[in-house]
């Protein structure tokens, strides 16, 4: 047994152990958490550039020492000053100012993220020249000035300074042995590429030049580049033929070309590229044939060659291609017959081959193309009917047959209204054989969007069973020779924002329902085709007369186009309901009576056209409040009185109001002050007048004079006043 003595003894002896312990761990927990004095400085230096509320950081009290607790902030390992900030992660923090200098004193800084931000100004060049730093990202911000072409980053894997707005030559990183990854998209670099880049790591994966400014060739010198397995040289100005060099690098899986100047035929080396996954050669002057080599492209899911000047057919060993997603070919010199075996394409998903010369029917195997989902035939020369294959064509949801030579409008719908998914569809210019719009038969495209078959020279009237598209969007049916009246089932449609029925023979008047229509009358949120890439729509008035042109679904605006028509009757004050309204026109009919003043409750209206009808009346001044008008023509009715000046009218021009004798004022016949009194009776108030305007001077005169003697007076003796409270004040001092 312990003694007593000895066991407290024991006692003393392990609570100081104990004690020294708790110092010593809270010294090795206090060194833990403090960061470097030199590295806090540099945070403390950076954080008074910008917002710290956005950053999270403490920079008061006690804690204000532990910034390797700060979000965003990596340190290292202890060591004796401290732990070493080692990794600053602020992307996407809406961070707003400048890079200080202070930042490179982060010298043992192996990660740097910055982006999406919106920082400004330079960035210091120490900050480039950390010789530790792996990963930077600077991307999406708005930097700018010039970067030093000769960076030492010997450690750098990843460089990316992306969309901002840096200049001069794109910097080298020599001596870079590691990178991996190397990003300029989107900046105002210019001149030529350096293919020295490709010295610099044998190592690189990514090479990024997209949205600059780079001319000449395109450098040979990339085939050192042996691990390369994106190239993006997009939307430049370089030119030339491709180098050979270019297809030796058999690593590659996305080449991006698009945008440039290059020209020739494209090589059969092409084949080489066995890994290759995206192909984009569109926008450039790429001439001749397509190699037939896709059979050796056996990865290939997307290939691009629009908007160049290739001729020729299809390769047959384009339909080798079982991964192949996309085809892109629109807008070349193709011809012949579309020849595609859509049984061994069963991942095609889009399929453009518009805007070229192929001629002969539309392949009734194109169904079998079992995830084809858009599909753009128009601008060619196909003829004959749709097929009926086409009624199995369960994964068609964009199909445009524009711009060709079809027959038999009534099969083409009929056979159509089966496509269970059919949601955007374009007849426009076909049918030319005067065909009648079909009236029945018609049950299906219930989930048709959009609806365009415009200049088909169609005949009859506006067909009821359109009443049934209930989600209809978009519906053009212009430049045909419908006649009839506009039904009034047209303004319950909830969904429709874009009405075209202008250049038809429509009669009667303007049904009330258009004032009531759903999507132009609630704000709440901004009608909206659903967006399909790869899917062109074109609108073009004819060539004679302006008109409205819209290259994508996307870009609809709001309008009521009614216009080249034979309505009568009145404009429907109700219009001032549709709020979300952009385009009315309404030119070109038999409109009579005034302009409404409650048009001004139209506040998103751009283009205003009321031309040639036989509206009567003054312009309301009201119509000035349209702050967003950019058009309005009211030329050739029978409008009187003043043209208003204010607002967006101060923009329109003379032409807007001619073939209105009855209009003056502002871009028109300055306004004469009429008298409506006649000649005698006129001269006995000139006499009248000239009486009372003597009689008025004589007694103007004399009140004159009463005043003068009156003021003289009072001056007198204000004057006698002042001289006596002088004298007074003198004798007082």
């Amino acid at each position: 047994m312990v003694p007593r003595e000895g066991f407290l003894a024991l006692l003393s002896v392990r609570a100081c152990c104990f004690l020294f312990f708790l110092i010593r761990a809270r010294q090795a927990f206090s060194q833990n958490q403090t960061c470097d004095s030199k590295d806090l400085n540099a945070l403390l230096g950076f954080a008074n550039e910008l917002d710290l509320a956005k950053l999270g950081w403490v920079l008061n009290g006690s804690s204000s020492g532990c910034c390797c607790d700060w979000p965003g902030v990596t340190c290292g390992p202890p060591t004796v000053n401290g732990r070493r900030v080692v990794g600053l992660d602020l992307g996407g923090k809406s961070l707003r100012g400048s890079i200080p200098y202070s930042l490179a004193g982060l010298d043992q800084l192996k990660r740097l993220d910055l982006s999406v931000n919106y920082l400004q100004g330079v960035v210091p060049p120490q900050l480039l020249r950390l010789h530790l730093l792996e990963f930077i990202d600077l991307s999406t911000n708005q930097l700018e000035g010039v970067i030093p072409s000769n960076l030492s980053l010997p450690a750098i894997q990843v460089f990316n300074i992306s969309y901002n707005q840096f200049t001069g030559g794109h910097p080298i990183l020599g001596g870079s042995s590691n990178l991996t990854s190397f990003d300029l998209t989107s900046n105002d670099f210019y001149g030529p590429i350096d293919a020295g880049i490709c010295n610099s790591s044998a190592k690189i994966r990514i090479l990024r030049f997209s949205e600059n400014r780079f001319y000449g060739d395109l450098p040979g010198g990339l085939k050192s580049c042996s691990s390369l397995t994106e190239l993006w040289l997009s939307m430049n100005d370089l030119g030339g033929d491709l180098p050979d060099a270019l297809f030796d690098m058999t690593s590659m899986t996305q080449l991006f070309l698009q945008g440039n100047q290059f020209s020739g035929d494209l090589s059969t080396n092409m084949s080489n590229l066995s890994n290759v996954v995206e192909i984009d050669l569109s926008l450039n002057r790429f001439s001749g044939f397509i190699p037939d080599v896709f059979g050796s492209l056996a990865k290939l899911e997307s290939f691009s060659a629009q908007s160049n000047k290739l001729e020729g057919n299809l390769p047959s060993s384009l339909s080798d291609l079982q991964s192949l997603r996309v085809l892109n070919l629109n807008n070349n010199s193709f011809s012949g017959e579309i020849n595609l075996n859509c049984t061994a394409m069963p991942k095609l998903s889009t399929l453009d081959l518009g805007s070229n010369s192929f001629s002969g029917p539309i392949p009734d195997m194109l169904p079998h193309c079992v995830q084809l989902t858009t599909l753009n035939l128009g601008n060619n020369n196909l003829t004959g009917e749709i097929p009926h294959s086409f009624k199995n064509f369960t994964s068609l949801s964009d199909l445009s047959l524009t711009g060709n030579h079809f027959s038999n409008v009534s099969s083409a719908l009929q056979i159509l209204q089966y496509c269970p998914k059919l949601t955007r569809l374009i007849l426009t210019r076909n049918f030319h054989g005067g065909e009648m719009m079909p009236v029945d038969a018609i049950q299906g495209f219930r989930k048709m969007e959009l609806l365009v078959i415009a200049n088909c020279a169609l005949t009859g009237s506006i067909p009821s069973w359109l009443a049934n598209l209930t989600r209809l969007k978009v519906l053009d049916i212009s430049w045909n020779r419908l006649s009839g009246s506009i039904p009034t089932w047209l303004g319950n449609l909830d969904d429709l924002f874009y009405l075209d029925l202008s250049n038809n023979s429509l009669s009667g008047q303007l049904p009330n329902s258009l004032t009531q229509m759903k999507s132009l009358v609630s704000g709440n949120k901004s009608p909206r085709v659903s967006s399909t890439e790869n899917f062109p729509f074109f609108i073009k008035r004819n060539s004679s007369r302006k008109g409205l042109q819209y290259n994508q679904v996307s870009s609809f605006p709001p309008s009521l186009i009614l216009g080249d028509n034979m309505l009568v009757g009145q404009i429907l004050p109700g219009f001032r309901n549709l709020v979300v309204l952009h385009v009315l026109d309404l030119s070109w009919n038999n409109l009579s009576g005034n302009i409404p003043a409650e048009l001004s409750g139209m506040t998103s209206l751009e283009i205003l056209d009321l031309s040639h009808n036989n509206l009567t009346g003054a312009i309301p001044s009201s119509l000035t409040n349209l702050s967003f008008l950019s058009k309005f023509d009211v030329a050739y009715n029978n409008l009187v009185g003043q043209v208003p000046a204010e607002g967006q009218f101060s923009t329109f021009s003379r032409s807007d109001f001619e073939g209105n004798p009855g209009l003056c004022g502002f871009l028109s016949s300055p306004c004469e002050s009429k008298d409506p009194l006649p000649p005698a009776s006129r001269e006995n108030n000139i006499v009248t007048l000239k009486e009372n305007k003597t009689k008025s001077a004589i007694v103007s005169l004399l009140i004159g004079i009463g005043a003068g003697i009156v003021t003289i007076i009072l001056l007198a003796v204000a004057y006698r006043v002042f001289l006596k409270s002088y004298s007074g004040s003198v004798m007082y001092c």
